[in-house]
């Protein structure tokens, strides 16, 4: 009877499609089905969706997690492992992984992993389980979590052992009551999914709890300005990190977008004497933000930790204001990477978020997305299991560093801290020239000549008439460049 069913089904099947792909070949483009397929991917299926959402909406689309453009090319950067030269680590020798965070501060912020969760706020981003479960999960690693752009959720503080709170531009952390009792101050000028653009939460979608902690009235709306209130010259901002630094004693960062600006913001930053920068790039993620904001706005991450790192060399600074890389990083190559490059330590957002949902999300889809368990105006957020929640972010964290570890041992390394620019190589000819690692296939003793001999041909591919990449040149060490530099072959 079964079999009998199946053939059945098979029939109709077989003759459904025969049908709709015979008329898909006869029919005109016009009149065809088919033409959603090229205009897809003319499009794109996000662009295309998104288009229809604004037409039906007719306001900015508020795209949650960031952009899905992945601007930095971090496969394109590798370790490199030693055997002879150097050594690897042995295998019983641990590998620290600490870091501080503010040296120079009366109370420097220490934490057990490179990794901390990044800002994230109650109310105007996540339900208070979330906050909690991601404030849990911080302290069973021994690292920090952030308040974001929100004002003191008490279980939050209770629950998180180490702290770091926005000093944020809708005001809601800004009374000492609340920023002293914080392990760390950062001043939140701007963000990679949204730059310094304004926010603003309708009175609508705020629950009494969201307006307690943000002492907010009944009818009500939350706003987050394009600029910090009280901050309107460079004078200011550096006298409010003084008195930040000299009321609590403990580490005073800022937080910006990474900009083509990004030098002259850091050299702020520097007259200001802050004891962290955290840079987010482009690629960071939000709860909600409109997709030019995340798409089209920004400096990528891998190039904001690599010029901020350099910027903080050329100052002498590198050993005062610590770095702090986000944006769009997501697994813990990417994040050692940054590291490598200059960064101190990372905050992770999505991916946490994501660790922190995991094998919940089943109670979500497939009719509602997995953030209907964990953002604030979500359908699901009463049945997240707190518990359960920081369990599997405290073991992806810790999955992460043991990834982190296994690289340390194989660059011969014994701290994270001790990986720098000359444990990578990159693939990619024009990373190298700017970010100053080292191209992967030209040994080392070769570098500065093959970027002098090729000279010409960067200086060809910066003109508007021929950037073409395939014009690259390859050397190999075989070739008798002494004899005859003509011995280049001729693409890439």
């Amino acid at each position: 009877m079964i079999r009998f069913i199946e053939n059945i089904i098979r029939s109709a099947v077989n003759e459904t499609i025969d049908k709709a792909v015979t008329r898909m070949i006869r029919d005109q483009y016009i009149e065809n089905l088919f033409e959603m397929v090229p205009a897809t991917t003319k499009v794109g299926p996000t662009n295309l969706m998104e288009i229809a959402m604004r037409a039906n909406q007719g306001t900015p689309v508020s795209r949650p997690l960031g952009s899905p453009i992945h601007l930095s090319p971090w496969e394109k950067i590798l370790f490199n492992p030693c055997h002879l030269f150097r050594f690897p680590t042995p295998e019983n020798v641990g590998i620290r992984t600490s870091i501080t965070i503010g040296h120079r501060a009366k109370k420097p912020l220490t934490i057990s992993i490179p990794i901390m969760i990044a800002a994230m706020s109650f109310g105007g981003a996540l339900s208070k389980n979330t906050k909690i479960a991601l404030a849990k999960a911080s302290t069973a690693v021994g690292t920090a979590t952030n308040s974001g752009e929100a004002g003191l959720l008490r279980e939050e503080r209770d629950s998180a052992q180490l702290f770091i709170g926005q000093y944020n531009r809708g005001g809601w952390m800004n009374t000492p009551d609340k920023y002293k009792q914080l392990d760390a101050i950062e001043i939140q000028l701007g963000q990679g999914a949204q730059g310094s653009t304004f926010q603003r939460t309708a009175a609508k979608n705020i629950g009494e709890e969201f307006r307690e902690v943000f002492c907010l009235d009944k009818g009500e709306d939350a706003v987050i300005h394009s600029r910090l209130p009280g901050v309107n010259t460079k004078d200011d901002f550096i006298q409010l990190v003084r008195r930040l630094r000299d009321e609590t004693g403990v580490p005073v960062g800022l937080k910006i977008a990474a900009t083509h600006h990004l030098e002259k913001e850091l050299d702020i930053a520097v007259e200001a004497e802050v004891d962290f920068v955290t840079v987010d790039g482009a690629e960071g993620g939000t709860h909600g933000g409109s997709p030019t904001l995340q798409d089209d706005v920004g400096l990528p991450t891998l190039f904001a930790v690599s010029r901020a790192s350099e910027f903080f060399a050329r100052k002498g600074v590198i050993r005062d204001i610590n770095l702090i890389a986000t944006g769009g990083l997501v697994t813990p190559g990417q994040m050692l990477k940054a590291i490598a490059l200059g960064a101190d330590g990372v905050y992770i957002g999505t991916a946490a978020v994501m660790a922190l949902v995991s094998e919940q999300m089943v109670k979500a889809v497939p009719f509602e997305p997995p953030t209907s368990l964990v953002v604030y105006t979500g359908k699901m957020t009463d049945q997240l299991d707190v518990e359960q929640a920081a369990l599997n972010l405290t073991r992806y964290l810790n999955a992460c560093v043991q990834e982190m570890e296994h690289v340390a041992v194989t660059l011969g390394k014994t701290a994270i801290t001790d990986i720098t620019k000359s444990d990578l190589c990159t693939i990619d000819p024009f990373i190298a020239k700017a970010t100053g690692i080292q191209l992967g296939y030209i040994s080392s003793e070769n570098q500065d000549r093959f970027f002098t001999e090729t000279e010409p041909m960067f200086d060809d591919y910066h003109s508007p008439y021929n950037q073409n990449l395939n014009v690259l040149p390859v050397y190999t060490e075989s070739q008798d460049r002494e004899t005859n530099p003509d011995k280049i072959s001729d693409q890439v």
